[in-house]
Protein backbone atom coordinates (compact mmCIF):
# COMPACT_ATOMS: atom_id res chain seq x y z
CA UNK A 1 0.00 0.00 0.00
CA UNK A 2 2.69 2.25 0.93
CA UNK A 3 5.04 1.42 -2.70
CA UNK A 4 1.72 2.93 -4.36
CA UNK A 5 1.39 6.22 -2.79
CA UNK A 6 4.82 6.79 -3.68
CA UNK A 7 4.79 6.05 -7.40
CA UNK A 8 1.56 7.81 -7.20
CA UNK A 9 3.59 11.07 -5.77
CA UNK A 10 6.16 11.01 -8.12
CA UNK A 11 3.78 10.72 -11.25
CA UNK A 12 1.92 13.76 -9.94
CA UNK A 13 5.41 15.80 -9.96
CA UNK A 14 6.19 15.11 -13.36
CA UNK A 15 2.93 16.24 -14.79
CA UNK A 16 2.63 19.17 -12.32
CA UNK A 17 1.91 22.67 -14.72
CA UNK A 18 1.41 20.70 -17.70
CA UNK A 19 5.20 20.25 -18.67
CA UNK A 20 7.40 17.25 -18.77
CA UNK A 21 10.91 18.80 -17.61
CA UNK A 22 11.95 16.95 -14.77
CA UNK A 23 12.60 18.56 -11.55
CA UNK A 24 15.96 19.93 -10.90
CA UNK A 25 18.49 17.74 -9.51
CA UNK A 26 20.05 18.13 -5.98
CA UNK A 27 23.79 18.76 -5.35
CA UNK A 28 26.41 16.95 -6.67
CA UNK A 29 29.06 15.67 -4.43
CA UNK A 30 31.42 15.25 -7.10
CA UNK A 31 34.00 18.32 -7.66
CA UNK A 32 33.84 20.19 -11.08
CA UNK A 33 37.02 19.73 -12.93
CA UNK A 34 40.01 22.41 -12.73
CA UNK A 35 39.70 23.13 -16.32
CA UNK A 36 37.85 22.72 -19.62
CA UNK A 37 40.87 21.73 -21.46
CA UNK A 38 42.63 18.34 -20.98
CA UNK A 39 45.85 18.82 -19.08
CA UNK A 40 47.47 16.56 -22.41
CA UNK A 41 46.35 19.33 -24.69
CA UNK A 42 49.24 21.78 -23.47
CA UNK A 43 52.58 21.68 -25.06
CA UNK A 44 55.12 20.65 -22.67
CA UNK A 45 58.74 22.65 -22.21
CA UNK A 46 61.34 21.37 -24.46
CA UNK A 47 63.24 18.24 -23.12
CA UNK A 48 59.85 17.80 -20.95
CA UNK A 49 60.06 13.99 -19.51
CA UNK A 50 55.99 14.32 -18.61
CA UNK A 51 55.15 10.83 -20.18
CA UNK A 52 52.18 11.48 -22.66
CA UNK A 53 53.50 15.18 -23.58
CA UNK A 54 54.96 16.10 -27.32
CA UNK A 55 58.79 16.06 -27.26
CA UNK A 56 58.79 18.93 -29.48
CA UNK A 57 57.94 21.99 -29.93
CA UNK A 58 58.32 25.20 -32.10
CA UNK A 59 58.35 28.53 -30.50
CA UNK A 60 58.50 31.73 -32.50
CA UNK A 61 61.97 33.93 -32.70
CA UNK A 62 62.38 36.96 -33.94
CA UNK A 63 63.59 36.71 -37.61
CA UNK A 64 67.47 37.90 -38.08
CA UNK A 65 68.77 40.71 -39.80
CA UNK A 66 71.41 40.85 -42.47
CA UNK A 67 71.95 43.87 -42.02
CA UNK A 68 76.01 44.33 -41.86
CA UNK A 69 77.78 45.60 -39.36
CA UNK A 70 78.39 49.45 -38.67
CA UNK A 71 82.03 50.26 -37.59
CA UNK A 72 80.93 53.95 -37.10
CA UNK A 73 82.58 54.79 -33.27
CA UNK A 74 79.51 55.36 -30.77
CA UNK A 75 78.55 58.83 -30.10
CA UNK A 76 80.76 60.64 -27.68
CA UNK A 77 79.33 63.27 -25.32
CA UNK A 78 79.87 66.82 -26.86
CA UNK A 79 82.89 68.64 -26.04
CA UNK A 80 82.53 71.46 -23.62
CA UNK A 81 82.03 74.94 -25.69
CA UNK A 82 83.47 77.27 -22.53
CA UNK A 83 87.18 77.70 -24.14
CA UNK A 84 90.05 77.13 -22.09
CA UNK A 85 92.45 80.03 -21.88
CA UNK A 86 96.22 78.70 -22.95
CA UNK A 87 98.89 78.60 -19.50
CA UNK A 88 100.87 81.77 -20.09
CA UNK A 89 104.26 81.25 -21.66
CA UNK A 90 107.54 82.75 -19.95
CA UNK A 91 108.80 84.99 -22.33
CA UNK A 92 112.31 83.94 -24.18
CA UNK A 93 115.21 85.64 -22.78
CA UNK A 94 117.13 87.08 -25.15
CA UNK A 95 120.81 87.25 -24.92
CA UNK A 96 122.06 91.01 -24.15
CA UNK A 97 123.49 93.07 -27.05
CA UNK A 98 127.32 92.83 -27.06
CA UNK A 99 129.01 95.41 -25.84
CA UNK A 100 130.06 98.01 -28.17
CA UNK A 101 134.18 98.07 -29.10
CA UNK A 102 136.05 99.77 -27.16
CA UNK A 103 138.29 102.24 -28.95
CA UNK A 104 142.18 102.70 -28.43
CA UNK A 105 142.32 106.06 -26.95
CA UNK A 106 143.12 108.75 -29.36
CA UNK A 107 142.21 106.78 -32.31
CA UNK A 108 139.16 105.54 -33.66
CA UNK A 109 140.09 101.54 -34.00
CA UNK A 110 139.07 99.38 -31.72
CA UNK A 111 142.38 96.45 -32.45
CA UNK A 112 144.89 95.84 -29.61
CA UNK A 113 147.88 94.75 -31.92
CA UNK A 114 148.95 96.59 -35.50
CA UNK A 115 148.12 99.49 -37.35
CA UNK A 116 145.53 102.11 -37.22
CA UNK A 117 144.23 103.71 -39.93
CA UNK A 118 142.01 107.13 -40.76
CA UNK A 119 141.93 108.25 -44.35
CA UNK A 120 139.37 111.47 -43.81
CA UNK A 121 142.12 113.12 -41.52
CA UNK A 122 145.42 110.94 -43.39
CA UNK A 123 146.55 109.54 -39.90
CA UNK A 124 148.00 106.35 -38.44
CA UNK A 125 148.92 105.01 -35.70
CA UNK A 126 150.80 101.62 -34.21
CA UNK A 127 149.43 100.34 -31.45
CA UNK A 128 150.53 97.42 -28.85
CA UNK A 129 148.73 95.96 -25.77
CA UNK A 130 145.43 98.08 -26.84
CA UNK A 131 147.43 101.10 -26.78
CA UNK A 132 149.30 103.37 -29.20
CA UNK A 133 152.83 103.09 -29.52
CA UNK A 134 153.79 104.98 -32.55
CA UNK A 135 151.80 107.87 -33.77
CA UNK A 136 149.92 109.51 -35.01
CA UNK A 137 151.83 109.70 -38.09
CA UNK A 138 150.99 111.49 -41.31
CA UNK A 139 150.23 109.50 -44.34
CA UNK A 140 148.38 109.63 -48.34
CA UNK A 141 146.20 107.35 -49.63
CA UNK A 142 144.57 105.61 -52.69
CA UNK A 143 143.27 108.64 -55.30
CA UNK A 144 139.64 108.15 -57.61
CA UNK A 145 139.49 105.20 -58.55
CA UNK A 146 141.73 103.67 -56.80
CA UNK A 147 140.32 104.13 -53.33
CA UNK A 148 142.29 102.15 -50.01
CA UNK A 149 139.62 99.93 -49.08
CA UNK A 150 138.22 99.67 -45.13
CA UNK A 151 137.76 97.14 -42.96
CA UNK A 152 140.37 94.76 -41.48
CA UNK A 153 142.94 93.23 -42.73
CA UNK A 154 145.88 91.34 -41.72
CA UNK A 155 149.31 91.57 -42.46
CA UNK A 156 150.46 89.29 -44.80
CA UNK A 157 154.12 89.68 -45.81
CA UNK A 158 156.83 92.02 -45.91
CA UNK A 159 159.64 93.03 -48.47
CA UNK A 160 162.16 95.70 -47.78
CA UNK A 161 163.69 96.70 -51.19
CA UNK A 162 160.23 96.31 -53.02
CA UNK A 163 159.53 97.37 -56.52
CA UNK A 164 156.41 98.08 -58.36
CA UNK A 165 156.24 96.27 -61.50
CA UNK A 166 152.56 97.93 -62.66
CA UNK A 167 153.84 101.38 -62.22
CA UNK A 168 157.89 101.02 -62.16
CA UNK A 169 158.35 102.78 -59.04
CA UNK A 170 160.49 102.07 -55.88
CA UNK A 171 158.63 101.03 -52.57
CA UNK A 172 161.06 100.72 -49.97
CA UNK A 173 160.01 99.00 -46.72
CA UNK A 174 156.59 97.79 -47.97
CA UNK A 175 154.38 95.80 -45.22
CA UNK A 176 151.21 94.10 -47.51
CA UNK A 177 148.10 93.67 -46.03
CA UNK A 178 145.82 92.79 -48.86
CA UNK A 179 146.51 89.88 -51.52
CA UNK A 180 146.07 92.34 -54.08
CA UNK A 181 149.21 94.58 -53.45
CA UNK A 182 148.29 96.95 -50.98
CA UNK A 183 151.05 97.88 -48.37
CA UNK A 184 152.22 100.56 -46.40
CA UNK A 185 155.52 101.90 -48.30
CA UNK A 186 157.84 105.02 -48.09
CA UNK A 187 156.33 107.10 -50.78
CA UNK A 188 155.01 110.73 -51.21
CA UNK A 189 153.16 112.62 -48.81
CA UNK A 190 151.21 115.40 -51.00
CA UNK A 191 150.53 113.08 -54.17
CA UNK A 192 147.86 110.20 -53.64
CA UNK A 193 148.63 106.77 -54.07
CA UNK A 194 147.18 104.17 -56.62
CA UNK A 195 146.07 102.70 -53.22
CA UNK A 196 148.76 101.94 -50.88
CA UNK A 197 149.78 103.55 -47.69
CA UNK A 198 152.31 106.18 -48.09
CA UNK A 199 154.82 106.98 -44.97
CA UNK A 200 157.59 109.03 -44.11
CA UNK A 201 160.86 106.71 -44.58
CA UNK A 202 161.20 107.11 -40.63
CA UNK A 203 157.58 106.08 -40.25
CA UNK A 204 157.75 102.96 -43.42
CA UNK A 205 160.90 101.75 -40.95
CA UNK A 206 159.20 102.02 -37.78
CA UNK A 207 156.32 100.19 -39.36
CA UNK A 208 158.43 97.50 -41.00
CA UNK A 209 160.39 96.20 -38.28
CA UNK A 210 157.41 96.56 -35.44
CA UNK A 211 154.43 94.95 -37.18
CA UNK A 212 154.27 90.91 -37.65
CA UNK A 213 152.60 88.69 -39.60
CA UNK A 214 149.31 88.13 -38.61
CA UNK A 215 148.57 91.19 -36.95
CA UNK A 216 145.93 93.58 -37.64
CA UNK A 217 145.25 96.09 -39.82
CA UNK A 218 142.47 98.26 -39.15
CA UNK A 219 141.27 100.93 -42.08
CA UNK A 220 138.04 103.50 -40.85
CA UNK A 221 136.88 105.88 -43.36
Amino acid sequence: MRKAALVAIAFLGLTACGTTQPASPGPSSAPPPSSDVPASSYPSAPGSSVPGTPSSVTYPSAPYSSAPYSSAPYPSAPASSTPVPPAPSSPTPQPAPPPPPVTVEGTPCDITEGACIRLSTDESWLISGGKVEYGPVPITSGRPGYETPTGYFPVLYKVKDEWSRPYNAPMPYSTYFTDYGIAFHEGSLTDPSHGCIHLSMEAAITYFENLQVGEQVQVVA
